[in-house]
């Protein structure tokens, strides 16, 4: 039996991650955590007896505990709770689902017991890659990214010698406002930013698609998951998400990874790794595929793309500055406190004001973040 381990068990990926675990007889789920969702933690707890569950709240967990305490799960709290999940003994693997950076520090707790880590949470790599990537190296720990671009790099280059890549080229939807320009983005409502054209996916990343922030954040933590320098990286709009993501090589070939826009894919390639198995679902139908058609991406208008390499070419603490405003920024934005132009300058506010401080340790990551949301409250 593969022992797997899910932070963010009750979100998007979470939920389609526990969805390949029914399609499949040999995973056991040894651990969960959930934000709040003490419900659906709850029918989880039930369907698959995990050994310890895991909520950031001390009122919530003890609510879960007393739910649950028929069913032999040992229910935890916080941080303390999530890096005892991340460093299971009965775990293999640790599937990294939840958003934002508090998924660094139980990653590196991973990552130290020797867990090989499913990698879903962008901002690990954004913000600590060059903690995470010599970490895992040295640990002799495996890095399977779930993100479908990722991914989509990651199986092209399977059994390929890295020095002959001449270039990543990630691709973009374009998201739910592609060919719109700046003037028509001041009056989208929080509905229309949500209602992205192929994937189902959270709030958070869904608004990140729209800014193009998201794609932004994929190009940063490619630059560490294959060791890629960022001029070396594209990025690319496949509106229909049909092309994954592609790689050139040295001689000119482009190498592809295609499919129907099904993060349930990409998952369990990662759980399995090298090993492909059956998934029942759609597939792409060539003879009905007419065309694939491509564009460059508006860098003018959505200021997320640009902003994010930027941030990347200025190394240090500035990706933390940009991830840390973004989630400050979209937080308010579901809240419906700020209009969605407004997204692109809190986080131009936020780098202008900031000073660099280059090769951060984990506790200095962890305070530009708090500097950084300290400084946008006061903006108000």
């Amino acid at each position: 039996m593969k022992k797997i381990a899910i932070m963010g068990s009750t979100g998007s990926i979470g939920t389609q991650t526990l969805e390949v675990v029914r399609q499949n007889k040999d995973i056991e789920v040894v651990g969960l955590s959930a934000g709040r969702n003490i419900g659906r933690l709850e029918e989880q707890i039930r369907e698959f007896h995990p050994r310890l569950a895991v909520l950031m709240e001390e009122e919530a967990a003890k609510d879960l505990a007393q739910r649950v305490k028929d069913t032999g799960t040992e229910v935890d709290y916080g941080m303390d709770g999530l890096l005892r999940l991340a460093a299971m003994e009965e775990s293999q693997i640790l599937v990294t689902a939840v958003v934002g950076m508090i998924g660094i520090r139980p990653t590196l707790e991973a990552i130290e017991a020797g867990k090989d880590i499913a990698l879903a949470n962008k901002e690990t790599l954004v913000t600590a890659g060059h903690l995470i990537m010599p970490l895992a190296k040295e640990k002799g720990v495996r890095i399977l990214p779930v993100d479908s671009e990722h991914s989509a790099i990651f199986q092209v280059l399977h059994g390929e010698e890295r020095r002959s890549v001449h270039k990543l080229l990630i691709t973009a939807s374009g998201g739910p406002f592609r060919g719109r320009k700046r003037e028509d983005l001041l009056s989208v409502t929080l509905e229309d930013t949500l209602k992205h054209p192929n994937w189902v996916m959270g709030q958070k990343i869904t608004v990140d698609s729209a800014t193009l922030v998201n794609k932004g954040l994929e190009v940063m933590e490619a630059r560490w998951l294959f060791d890629m320098d960022l001029s070396r990286i594209q990025v690319v709009v496949q509106p229909k998400s049909i092309i994954h993501s592609m790689v050139e090589f040295n001689d000119g070939a482009v190498l592809a990874q295609l499919g129907t826009p099904d993060m349930k894919l990409p998952i369990q390639y990662a759980l399995y790794y090298p090993e492909r198995r059956y998934l029942p679902g759609e597939r792409l139908d060539f003879e009905t595929l007419s065309q694939i058609t491509f564009e460059k991406p508006d860098m003018e208008t959505f200021l997320g793309l640009p902003m994010a390499i930027e941030a990347a070419g200025c190394g240090g603490t500035m990706p933390t500055v940009f991830n840390a405003a973004n989630e400050y920024a979209v937080a308010k934005f579901l809240k419906r406190e700020i209009g969605f132009l407004e997204i692109y300058e809190m986080i131009r506010e936020a780098m202008d004001h900031h000073r660099i401080s280059e090769n951060p340790s984990l506790s200095r990551i962890l305070e530009t973040e708090k500097e950084t949301v300290e400084f946008l409250m006061k903006r108000g």
